[in-house]
């Protein structure tokens, strides 16, 4: 069976993306998709959804 987990990020910078790549592939955990929120009025994102996957049994 395949289990997600999704991590929300308030704070996009490339450290932090980073750094929950980092820790929740040492969890165990495989990287899926990032995806962003963006704002109407600028060009950065407001938050962003790491999402990561893990066989259980």
């Amino acid at each position: 069976m395949l289990q997600y987990k999704v991590v929300e990020l308030s704070d996009v910078t490339d450290l932090t993306i980073e750094e929950t790549l980092n820790d929740f592939t040492a969890k165990g955990w495989k990287f899926d998709t990032l995806q962003f929120a963006m704002r109407d009025s600028s060009r950065r994102p407001a938050m962003a959804f790491v999402i990561f996957t893990k066989e259980v049994d």
